[in-house]
């Protein structure tokens, strides 16, 4: 069903660009360290349901529509850098957060922040495109089993990046208890934290299909 071959270089490949920093790890990195490790397992979590949006998108052709339709590409392409400039543009005109009431402020929030991270990635076009363009390298097209491997392969790529986006969270989340303790620090973290979402959201506005 599968070529060994083709599983080698797909393992290597598929693990290599989840390694490389992203829109993914970015947004996971500046929400862990502003709200902690599970406020990033949680985006990350969002992200890996986001993403199998995509996949299931790819196996059903949708992801083809998409590459071939400018126009619903640059539909949802601004829908998602709208949502991330409006988050970022909400992170920037937070006011501060007293000490005590941080923590409860944070476990209310942990579905909020799912919901987002789903959100950020299922209005990601090129998400779709790449799964187009990437997985069918590693696939037989002539194969009966096609979709399956489509599928197999997709899930693979997508929780090896929900694993390297939870590792990435609970390094970077360490350093929470800095920024609750510092107040100060803790409102310059979320105006950075707003800066690299409305930096985001401009990138997908100005990504192409290629």
């Amino acid at each position: 069903m599968f070529n060994f071959q083709n599983i080698y270089l797909f393992f290597i490949a598929s693990l290599l660009l989840n390694l490389t920093p992203g829109n993914d790890m970015l947004y996971v990195a500046s929400r862990s360290v502003s709200q902690g490790i599970k406020a990033g397992v949680a985006s990350a979590a969002g992200i890996f349901i986001g993403c199998f949006v995509h996949i299931i998108a790819a196996v059903l052709g949708l992801s083809l529509i998409i590459s071939k339709s400018a126009y619903i590409f640059q539909l949802i392409k601004f829908a998602g850098a709208g949502y991330l400039i409006y988050l970022g543009v909400k992170a920037l005109l937070s006011k501060p957060i007293v000490n005590n009431s941080i923590e409860k402020s944070i476990k209310a929030n942990y579905w909020k922040l799912f919901k987002q991270g789903i959100i950020t990635n299922a209005l990601n076009p090129k998400v779709a495109v790449f799964f187009l363009s990437f997985l069918p390298q590693f696939i037989d097209p002539a194969s009966p089993f096609f979709k399956f491997q489509l599928f197999t392969l997709g899930i693979w790529f997508d929780l090896q990046g929900t694993a390297v986006l939870i590792i990435v969270a609970c390094l970077l989340g360490k350093t929470k208890d800095f920024f609750k303790k510092n107040p100060k620090v803790w409102m310059i973290q979320e105006k950075i934290t707003g800066i690299i979402l409305i930096g985001l959201g401009i990138k997908i506005a100005l990504a192409s299909k290629k």
